[in-house]
C-alpha cells in the first residue's frame, strides 16, 4: 500500500556514530522538536555510519540510544526507513524495535497530494561501474547470511576497512571534478527509475550534494531533490551541515537544522 500523508520531513546520510556526538545530539533534538510537527518522517538510508547486524546493537549503548529515540518518535508520527549503502544490513529486529516501516528502494509515496519517488541514491550512480558490481554482490542474501554468521569483531573490522576506503574515495571526489561526476547520479538512471514508477518527482540522498534540479532527457521531464548529509563535528571539512526536506501544503523546501 502506498503511504499517503499531508506533510513530511525527509532526511538521510546522518552517518551516526559515537565519534560524532554533536551530529547525534542534533538528531535526538530533531526527533523531539521538528519531527513531531509533521505527519510522517522518511529516513532515506545511512542513518548510521555502518551497521554490522541487529545483534550488534545489544553491545552498543549508542545504537540503543538511537533506537529509543526513534521508537519514541514513532509513537508520535509515522516513521519510514529505506536502506542506505552503509546500513543495508538493518534487519527486521531493529525495524520492529524502533516502530519504523521499512520501504523498498526505490519506493513511491504520496505527500501533499503529489506522487514522489524516493530512493537512497547509490543505485542511481551508474557511472561508477565498480561500485555497482560491489553493490550487486553485497545485496545478495546468501552473501549477507555468511557475513552475519561471522564473529562480531570480524564484522566490525571489515566494516571499518570499508569505511576507511569510502572516506578516501570521498576525499578524492571533493578534490576532483571528474571523481564528483563519477560519484553522482546519472540522468539515465533517474529517468529510468521515474519511468518505472510513472513519476516526475524524485528525492534521494547518498551524494552529499543537496540541491533542487529540473532535468529532462528525450522528452521526459522531472524534478530532483537531493538531501544533505549531516556533519556538525568536523568544521575543518567545510561548513557544518544538517538539513531536512519539508513537504506540506506550503510547498517543498529545505529547512536548516543548524539554525533551529
Amino acid at each position: 500500500m502506498t503511504p499517503h500523508h499531508a506533510s513530511a520531513l525527509l532526511i538521510s546520510d546522518l552517518h551516526l556514530t559515537p565519534s560524532m556526538p554533536l551530529t547525534a545530539q542534533r538528531f535526538f533534538d530533531f526527533c523531539e522538536k521538528e519531527a513531531p510537527k509533521v505527519e510522517a518522517v522518511f529516513i532515506l538510508g545511512d542513518l548510521f555510519e555502518y551497521w554490522v547486524g541487529d545483534d550488534a546493537a545489544a553491545h552498543s549503548p549508542f545504537q540503543q540510544e538511537v533506537q529509543r529515540a526513534i521508537a519514541n518518535l514513532s509513537t508520535k508520527v509515522k516513521t519510514y526507513y529505506l536502506h542506505g549503502n552503509r546500513d543495508f544490513l538493518i534487519g527486521h529486529s531493529f525495524i520492529k524495535k524502533t516502530g519504523m516501516t521499512l520501504l523498498p528502494d526505490p519506493t513511491t509515496v504520496e505527500i501533499d497530494s503529489k506522487k514522489w519517488v524516493l530512493a537512497h541514491g547509490d543505485a542511481l550512480c551508474t557511472a561508477d561501474v565498480g561500485y555497482q558490481i560491489f553493490r550487486g554482490w553485497v545485496r545478495k542474501s546468501w552473501i549477507q547470511k555468511i557475513f552475519l554468521s561471522l564473529p562480531l569483531n570480524w564484522r566490525r573490522g571489515i566494516a571499518q576497512h570499508l569505511r576507511s576506503n569510502s572516506h578516501t574515495q570521498y576525499q578524492q571526489t571533493q578534490a576532483s571534478s571528474a571523481h564528483r561526476l563519477k560519484m553522482d547520479v546519472t540522468q539515465q538512471a533517474c529517468a529510468a527509475v521515474l519511468r518505472d514508477h510513472s513519476g516526475n518527482l524524485l528525492i534521494h540522498g547518498h551524494t552529499h550534494m543537496p540541491a533542487h534540479h529540473e532535468e529532462s532527457m528525450d522528452g521526459q521531464q522531472w524534478q530532483r531533490w537531493v538531501l544533505s548529509d549531516w556533519d556538525l563535528d568536523h568544521p575543518e571539512s567545510g561548513r557544518p551541515r544538517a538539513s531536512a526536506l519539508l513537504i506540506d501544503d506550503a510547498g517543498t523546501r529545505y529547512i536548516d537544522l543548524i539554525k533551529n
